[in-house]
């Protein structure tokens, strides 16, 4: 594997299912793959789960860690080509990523969308240039549009926590008051659309997600319509994504879309998961995410998990 942004890139899914089952029982059987390797972790924005998860997977692998913070342990960087360097930006990518990969074996990358240009932001630009001038294997840890270690780890837990063959899982949106990306969204539903769920997505009006990721998932704009007979709901807030409204907007913040109560009532006593950081009583009322229906800590476990099946498939592959 030479890099890792989109369910495609790993593969057949149901053996990376039974890969993440047999790197969770034994999470330190392949430490040797790693002995002797570095991973840099380039943080543009900031980070928790993905930190912590992204380094503890690369130790049980054997790797050395570097985690970098763009702007906080190195220079500001400019990341777009062709411009007069004469701002706050003291360094280009296209010369710090072949110094970061001189360094490295695997690179990870974390680099949210600016939510200012849509094509700057789909057309993936930072992450592309560390693929041209790395000459490494790297990971998405999250990019403009994608976030596929949080998507991959959400369809372990659902492995993992599903009563039925085939479960209903509907990705809801829910309010926030900052602008969000579409990564997190964009990734779960790839994701989900490889899986083998009935798939609903429901929002707003104007809140539509790149067909590219929406694929032939339903889309249900009533959200209790939506809801009904769910097995898993997944709530997460996503700012327009351009394809029906202003790129990058908030459209709504209308409370009635708060997961509550009320809205999980009408599923089939549905487990409820959200990637984290979450906002309590806006994305979801407290009596759902303390509920033992509710799965948003064994979620973020799992990001151990799937950043460990990538970081080994890697290793194999150098």
């Amino acid at each position: 594997m030479k890099s890792f942004f989109h369910v495609s890139d790993i593969g057949d899914l149901g053996a990376a299912l039974e890969e993440a089952r047999q790197v969770k029982a034994t999470p330190y059987a392949w430490k040797s793959l790693g002995e002797n390797k570095t991973i840099m972790l380039v943080f543009f924005n900031s980070s928790l789960r993905t930190r912590l998860s992204s380094q503890k997977a690369a130790l049980n692998l054997g790797m050395s860690p570097i985690v970098l913070n763009i702007g906080q342990d190195s220079w500001k960087l400019e990341t777009e080509m062709g411009v007069v360097m004469d701002g706050d930006k003291s360094e280009h990518l296209r010369e710090a990523i072949p110094v970061m990969a001189s360094y490295c074996d695997i690179i990870g990358v974390r680099s949210f969308a600016g939510l200012k240009d849509r094509e700057y932001d789909y057309s993936e630009t930072v992450l592309n240039q560390f693929i041209q001038y790395s000459g490494k294997p790297v990971i998405s840890l999250e990019s403009a549009t994608v976030h596929p270690c949080q998507a991959f780890a959400d369809l372990i837990t659902i492995e993992e926590y599903k009563r039925k063959t085939r479960p209903k899982v509907v990705m809801t949106w829910a309010p926030h008051p900052r602008a969000l990306p579409q990564a997190v969204p964009n990734s779960f539903a790839e994701w989900m659309n490889a899986a083998d769920v009935d798939f609903v997505i429901t929002h707003p009006r104007g809140y539509e997600l790149d067909p590219r990721f929406v694929g032939d998932a339903k889309v249900e704009y009533d959200q209790m319509k939506a809801l009904e007979g769910a097995d898993f709901v997944y709530a997460k807030n996503w700012s327009c994504p351009g394809v029906c409204g202003p790129y990058g907007e908030i459209l709504s913040k209308d409370m009635s879309w708060t997961v509550d109560a009320a809205h999980m009532a009408v599923t089939d006593n549905a487990f409820f998961m959200h990637c984290l950081p979450v906002r309590r009583n806006m994305i979801v009322s407290d009596e759902v995410i303390d509920a033992p229906t509710s799965l948003v800590i064994p979620e973020a476990a799992n990001r151990a998990v799937s950043a460990q099946v990538v970081m080994k498939r890697m290793l194999e592959s150098l």
